[in-house]
């Protein structure tokens, strides 16, 4: 049986051990936390002792040299987990089994059974597994879906999403399959997550492809088709060899919303929503917000019994379920040759 989850007072901030120093959590996530009075970095881990403590000399906490001694710890009841997306899963299972809530960095998982066994062992221990789709919690994304509902654009017809960004260091994660690299488990990610924003989580693939690197065996770009209930469609495109683009696309009967810098805005980014009819051009400027202190605080108050954490598990099964069907779409498409191979 899981270790019983720590309880913390309702009005003390949540005590997070974050387990690994990667580069989300030292430029974004661990800025945000530091910045949130609802969370209080406790000790932050790293198989490098040297990080570790610049890392908690920087943010504070704690200073642990190794994942398993902060997972010891008594005094935390919950962690960060933003290690490479093929360590997901056994570190996310230890700390649910030591009873620690997590917020586990984006993809959670490299593959849908992992995602049930990690829901299952939240759900035995009564505690809360959350994604950290951080861009949900921009109130960007609000805006435009009351706009639709509005019916500002008339009936939505279909959605498209595109990220991508220029070719990273050759050093870099993404490119190691091993550690659960490739263009869609890091930015395919997003446009999938963002569908089921917009077209709601029962969506199905109907084709996709990946163009996979010969020299490093993960893939580098990728587009996907997918069709919701009401057989809306979304057509989403990323990858490693792009022209920086993070935005989406709604298409109506009567018009257009576009939005740019979708995913990674910075907290002081004042986005500039475009509205496109058949008579007029209409930009609306947002409201800067921050969407990795918004994520950080939704956590500590779902730990704190302020909403349902099953919704959080359901949509993290949902999500990596939508990525393996779009594997599979694509190892159909490319036939026996395999993705980006030659017969």
């Amino acid at each position: 049986m899981p270790a019983q989850p720590v309880v913390t007072g309702r009005g003390a901030p949540l005590r997070i051990g974050i387990l690994g120093c990667g580069g989300i959590a030292m430029r974004r996530m661990l800025p945000a936390m530091a910045r949130t009075p609802a969370v209080e970095i406790a000790a932050v881990a790293s198989r490098d002792k040297a990080r570790a403590e610049a890392a908690a000399k920087r943010f504070g906490g704690k200073a642990v040299h190794g994942y398993e001694r902060l997972l010891d710890r008594d005094d935390i009841a919950a962690v960060y987990v933003p290690l490479p997306p093929s360590l997901h899963k056994p570190w996310t299972a230890r700390a649910l089994k030591a009873g620690k809530h997590a917020l586990v960095e984006k993809p959670m998982v490299t593959g849908a059974r992992e995602a049930r066994d990690l829901a299952e062992l939240a759900e035995q221990g009564r505690l809360v597994l959350m994604e950290s789709f951080m861009f949900l919690h921009h109130s960007q994304h609000a805006t435009v879906t009351a706009l639709l509902e509005r019916g500002d654009i008339g009936e939505l017809r279909g959605v498209s999403t595109e990220f991508g960004f220029p070719p990273l260091s050759p050093q870099d994660i993404r490119y190691r399959p091993e550690l659960g690299g490739g263009s869609l488990l890091d930015a395919g990610v997003y446009a999938l997550r963002v569908s089921q924003l917009l077209l709601g989580s029962s969506l199905t693939v109907i084709g996709a492809t990946l163009e996979t690197d010969d020299e490093t065996g993960v893939d580098v770009a990728g587009d996907a088709l997918l069709r919701g209930e009401r057989g809306v469609t979304s057509h989403v495109s990323f990858g490693f060899r792009h022209a920086y683009r993070a935005a989406y696309t709604l298409w109506g009967s009567a018009g257009r919303i576009i939005l740019d810098r979708a995913f990674t805005p910075p907290p002081e980014h004042r986005p500039v929503l475009r509205i496109e009819r058949q008579d007029r051009v209409e930009e609306l400027t947002l409201a800067a917000d921050d969407q990795f202190a918004n994520i950080a605080a939704r956590f500590a108050s779902l730990v704190r019994g302020g909403g349902d954490p099953t919704e959080e598990r359901v949509a993290a099964v949902r999500q990596a379920e939508l990525v393996d069907s779009v594997r599979a779409a694509a190892l159909r498409q490319a036939g026996p040759a395999g993705p980006g191979g030659a017969p």
